[in-house]
């Protein structure tokens, strides 16, 4: 592990995002956020990995978590300022995705 700390910026449609995810899902939200985006983001593996062409946030890399990978969070990388731009979470709920509590097509 790299000892390269990049700095967590959270785009203001994300808190909006949050707000139609249940609270008790919020802790273990943050706490993936900061486990697996604050030290190598860019590296993939099994739950992370980067995308073929950007979403409609902008969004070059998803991060699958939860039980059965139920969220997917969808964040930007920016190495030369050191900085992850988280810019959307969603639920997976069967072949659906749920961002905002509006079914999204990517």
């Amino acid at each position: 592990m790299t000892d390269r700390r990049f700095h967590l910026i959270y785009d203001p449609e994300f808190i909006v995002h949050m707000r139609s995810i249940e609270r008790k899902y919020h802790s273990l939200i943050r706490e993936t956020i900061e486990q697996q985006l604050v030290f190598e983001p860019d590296v993939e593996n099994r739950n992370r990995k980067q995308l073929i062409r950007a979403t409609i946030f902008g969004a070059r890399w998803e991060l699958r978590f939860g039980a059965n990978n139920e969220f997917r969070l969808f964040y930007s990388i920016y190495p030369e300022k050191a900085e992850v731009h988280i810019l959307a979470i969603g639920i997976k709920i069967r072949e659906r995705l749920y961002i905002g509590g509006k079914e999204v097509k990517l």
